[in-house]
């Protein structure tokens, strides 16, 4: 049985029940009046007979037709049962407990009696003032109910065709009522159903009022616009990662060929002179490098797709001057200059570190010998400016795109993906990233983050120790055994190709 027949059989039966007692509580309003006038007439004759003594052989005292007039029906009942009737013509039924009343043991009562297929009402009473035998005498006057079991028939009659016909209307109405209220529901279900045979997640339900199937009907819709954005970004993560897989692939051939054909060359030619060998051997390693810078760099993007490691609040000039320190290691022919304020964000400082790397990588790389790289961290951000050429204008819009690399970055070492890792992480802490070519020349990289709090030095943060700027020499690093430093120097080629 569908929601829409229970609520209106649901309904009727409601109504139903409220017309069947309101029915009831009229037939036995209509019937308690009627008998009521019945029963007043009989008290107040006997009240007459009872203020007029009379003896058996007189008329019995009546009462006027306005108050109902006399009884047609009198008999007297002696204390030893003996019954005289006096008017009327009939012998009323004598009920158990006359004796008793004309004894006067016993009080007045009303009854109602079967005397040859009439219904009468009867009132038993004792008269003080009568005596038979030297007996209590008891009244007994009766009167017909003929016409109060008419009026009461046709009423029954009129009652039931009423609560019929209020219970059919009650279903119909209630049918309607359901329909109009549940309305709402059917363009949910009909909606639910298109989603499924069409996976449209764009329609949308009509909200028609504030109750609580319009309540409904918002928060389904809610519900869809969730879910279809959620479903886009799940569609643009899919489309992402094919893209990743693809260009990764296409990226790793050229590495991976060039590394079989070498090896290959030097398995085929035992003969080769040491320093053909030597040679191919050095293109090897290299190769297998940038093979490994690529690789790290495809699993940090792939990091970058996770959620995010504990968030803390970090100082970012103290990471951007961590990653200072690495950039004049890796490459001591560049200047740099600094200007870092206190600025305390909310993030990651292994994932901010790696993209402040790359920023500085990437400008390194495009700096000239001996050029100078500025380096900005203030309430905007982070801002990393080198003195090369710049970026060509048809390369603006897509330096942050995955492995894509421009004219100026052509045979230079690097895995196009360095720049790629910056906005993934500037997009990760909420914050953005771009880049504009320098008036002067040279290009402008910003990293702009939410900030927690930023003040200068003086207004309430620790002192620190000073930051080494362009003429402030570095502080001497502790002697390292000769193993580690060697291992060191073979690390440096693969930790400078970490970034575009």
């Amino acid at each position: 049985m569908t929601l829409r027949r229970r609520v209106g059989l649901a309904a009727g039966a409601a109504v139903a029940v409220a017309v069947i007692l309101m029915a009831g509580i009229s037939y036995w309003v209509v019937r308690d009046q009627l008998r009521g006038q019945v029963d007043d007439a009989l008290r107040a004759q006997a009240t007459a007979i009872l203020r007029n003594p009379f003896t058996l052989e007189h008329p019995v005292p009546g009462i006027p037709a306005s108050a109902g007039g006399p009884a047609p029906y009198v008999q007297f009942v002696a204390a030893d049962g003996t019954t005289l009737p006096r008017m009327g013509g009939l012998t009323l039924p004598a009920p158990p407990g006359v004796a008793a009343v004309a004894a006067g043991n016993a009080p007045a009562f009303l009854s109602d009696v079967q005397v040859g297929g009439s219904h009468l009402r009867e009132f038993t009473f004792r008269d003080p003032s009568l005596a038979f035998s030297g007996q209590g005498v008891a009244v007994q006057l009766a009167r017909p109910l003929s016409s109060v079991d008419n009026v009461l028939h046709k009423l029954r009659l009129i009652l039931v065709v009423l609560v019929l016909g209020g219970i059919a209307l009650a279903l119909v109405l209630g049918r309607l009522a359901a329909r109009r209220v549940l309305a709402p529901l059917a363009e949910v279900a009909d909606t639910a159903q298109h989603i499924s045979e069409t996976e449209d997640l764009t329609a949308r339900i009509h909200v028609h009022s504030e109750d609580e199937v319009g309540q409904l009907a918002t928060r389904f819709n809610a519900m869809l616009a969730r879910l279809g954005a959620s479903r886009n970004e799940l569609d643009e993560s899919v489309r992402a990662q094919r893209q990743l897989v693809a260009d990764a692939s296409h990226e790793l051939r050229t590495p991976i060929t060039s590394l079989r054909t070498n090896i290959e060359l030097l398995l085929q030619h035992p003969d080769l002179t040491e320093e053909e060998r030597g040679r191919m051997l050095a293109d090897v390693v290299e190769q297998t490098e940038e093979l490994s810078g690529l690789i790290g760099d495809l699993i940090e993007l792939a990091r970058g797709d996770l959620p995010p490691d504990a968030i803390e609040d970090v100082r970012l000039d103290q990471v951007v001057a961590e990653c200072l320190t690495r950039a004049r290691r890796n490459f001591p022919h560049i200047r740099y200059e600094t200007r870092l304020a206190p600025v305390l964000i909310p993030g990651t400082p292994e994932r901010l570190g790696r993209a402040v790397n790359n920023l500085l990588d990437n400008a390194a790389r495009h700096s000239p010998h001996g050029g100078t790289v500025e380096v900005d961290v203030d309430q905007t951000g982070v801002r990393v400016r080198d003195h090369g050429p710049g970026v060509a204008e048809d390369d603006l819009p897509y330096v942050f795109d995955r492995f894509y690399r421009g004219a100026s970055s052509r045979g230079k070492q690097g895995s196009g993906l360095g720049l790629a890792i910056v906005r993934q992480v500037a997009e990760q802490h909420h914050g953005s990233v771009e880049v504009v070519n320098a008036p002067d020349g040279g290009a402008v990289f910003t990293l702009r983050l939410p900030l927690v709090a930023a003040e200068a030095s003086g207004d309430g943060w620790l002192d620190e120790p000073a930051l080494p700027g362009v003429d402030e020499p570095l502080a001497q690093e502790p002697e390292e055994d000769p193993e580690h430093r060697e291992h060191d120097q073979e690390q440096r080629p693969a930790a400078q190709r970490s970034a575009d």
